[in-house]
């Protein structure tokens, strides 16, 4: 009979003292095509994994979070889901927190199949966080939300997104008259109410959106897309933010990535984005 394992420190206590150890920045690994034409790579399964493999050593032991985009891997199929698999693994070992961007969302046994695969320690894909979309009704989420409380992981829902398109479902009204986002912004802070230093659901919200017009006080982490190339900056942290800005995790992906293959400018590019965040933020 395999033995249980026990679930680990809270996801909000390891973000956390992550943030506090490592500075509050979240680097992506997306290795697209045209990052890897840059690199000189080829877009083949030898250049992402030359792409990954040096991205991780880069950055592993250094960054808070690091944030590989699940759909840039599936491309080459069982394959490039190995190399995930391989970049997941080393990336914890290092002392990196790994958030799956995977953004997935169905119902029933399917989001159940989809927390196993991301939220269960016995998964070769086992991470400690996955992006979530609420969209099919923040209950549907309820899967995740259990397997994620059972290993001491955590989840980051989508609210108010950097993509212009998403505020057709997001700012949408409910029958309450709430926006569709602050609606799913109370069931965050739902569940995360009483929970010490964070709580393990965090929200998505673009660094790209001017002032939030939302309630973002939700005890829990906020992750930030948008900082480098698609137009925020840490300066604009404060003024989307406001209150919640210390509890931000400000993602940047090609912002960083573009420096590379070069190790030591890839960690020369991420440690002034994470200095551009600590002065933003301050001592909030």
């Amino acid at each position: 009979m395999t033995t249980p394992r026990k679930p680990q420190e809270p996801f909000g206590a390891r973000l956390r003292h992550a943030m506090d150890t490592r500075g509050p920045l979240c680097v992506g690994i997306d290795p697209h095509g045209s990052l890897l034409t840059d690199w000189g790579l080829g877009d083949d399964l030898a250049g992402l994994e030359r792409f990954t493999r040096t991205t991780v050593e880069a950055l592993a032991d250094r960054v808070a979070v690091l944030k590989p985009q699940s759909a840039f891997f599936e491309r080459f199929g069982s394959r490039g889901i190995a190399v995930l698999e391989k970049a997941v693994e080393e990336a914890r070992a290092a002392g990196a927190l790994v958030l799956m961007d995977a953004k997935r969302g169905d119902i029933g046994s399917t989001m159940g199949a989809y927390a196993a695969t991301y939220l269960d320690q016995d998964s070769p894909l086992f991470s400690d966080a996955v992006t979530l979309s609420p969209y099919l009704g923040f209950g549907s989420l309820r899967p995740a939300l259990d397997a994620a409380a059972a290993s001491g992981s955590g989840v980051f829902v989508l609210a108010l997104t950097s993509n212009p398109e998403g505020a057709e479902v997001q700012r949408a009204t409910a029958a309450d008259g709430r926006s569709l986002a602050q609606l799913m912004l109370d069931h965050m802070a739902a569940e995360n109410a009483g929970a010490t230093p964070l709580g393990p659901v965090g929200a998505v919200v673009g660094a790209t959106l001017g002032d939030a017009g939302v309630d973002l006080a939700i005890n829990g982490p906020l992750l930030a897309p948008g900082i480098g190339a698609q137009g925020a900056t840490p300066a604009d942290l404060p003024g989307v933010f406001g209150d919640a800005v210390g509890n931000v995790v400000p993602s940047v992906s090609r912002g960083v990535l573009r420096h590379g293959p070069d190790i030591s400018a890839l960690r020369a590019a991420a440690e002034r984005f994470a200095d551009e965040v600590r002065t933003a933020v301050g001592g909030a």
